[in-house]
């Protein structure tokens, strides 16, 4: 068994998230180079000093989940979010269930809060938000963020739901009190029923081929029927029929 795997087995044992479902190449490239900047010589003594440090440990999570985020990313989708496909989910029903899956620190979640508002009133508003990193889930809970994640707000919205901190912005108490957020593997844990849109971007390029088929029947049975899968845009499903999926827009799929 090769140091590698001997590492996947006792990540695995340690934490219970499976490397060996995330894409090989990518994964040991990107751990590779923090157990040498860490003066670890491979692999196997890498998981021993992870073993006996938690901070250690935390810095690991986070290298291997990618957290790359900001508000409104690829704002020509969330306006079809906003113009589309919210104003046909609402006609369904005025309490969506709604759920952002590797929320990263929140700015997905966050931005679906805001431009759900122009429907309904924050207080009406309910968001799951899930990952797998904790650390970055805390992130999220702060609501903290440098200016050039929000690059993308509309102005009206950070006016109306933003705090100017510094260098930093800090999102509105409403807007905070719409997400909750908890820790959820996508490979391992349960998953949510009745959904009426699960949000899931820029994550499935990071996994198998197989890793990602059994992500997409779970997303699938999660969502009622007429519910919407909303992805990243580099991550289209080519055979959407296979998940009882069918196109609604360019990145969006409808259960049939």
């Amino acid at each position: 068994m090769s140091d590698y795997e001997l590492f996947i087995e006792g990540i695995k044992r340690k934490t219970g998230i499976d490397l060996a479902l995330y894409k090989e190449a990518q994964m040991k490239r990107r751990l590779t180079s923090l157990y040498e900047k860490k003066g670890y010589r491979d692999f196997v003594d890498f998981l021993h000093a992870l073993e006996k440090d938690r901070d250690l440990m935390n810095e690991f999570l986070d290298r291997m989940t990618i957290n790359v985020s900001e508000f409104y990313r690829n704002g020509k989708r969330w306006e079809v979010l906003q113009n589309k496909i919210f104003p046909k989910l609402l006609n369904n029903s005025k309490r969506l269930k709604i759920w952002s899956a590797a929320c990263s620190t929140g700015e997905e979640p966050y931005t679906i809060a805001m431009v759900l508002s122009n429907y309904l009133p924050l207080s009406q508003i309910h968001v799951l938000a899930t990952d797998i990193d904790e650390n970055v889930i805390q992130k999220a809970k702060l609501g903290l963020y440098p200016d050039r994640s929000l690059a993308e707000v509309p102005e009206n919205m950070k006016v109306k739901h933003f705090v100017n901190e510094g260098q930093f912005y800090k999102i509105s108490e409403d807007v905070k009190r719409t997400v909750t957020y908890k820790k959820h593997n996508l490979l391992k844990d349960s998953y949510e029923t009745n959904l009426d849109l699960i949000v899931c971007r820029n994550v499935m390029i990071y996994f198998t081929e197989e890793a990602k088929d059994q992500i997409y029947h779970n997303f699938s049975k999660s969502l009622r029927s007429g519910g919407i899968l909303f992805v990243g845009s580099t991550e289209q499903i080519f055979n959407p029929g296979r998940y009882d999926l069918e196109v609604e827009d360019t990145f969006f799929y409808r259960k049939k």
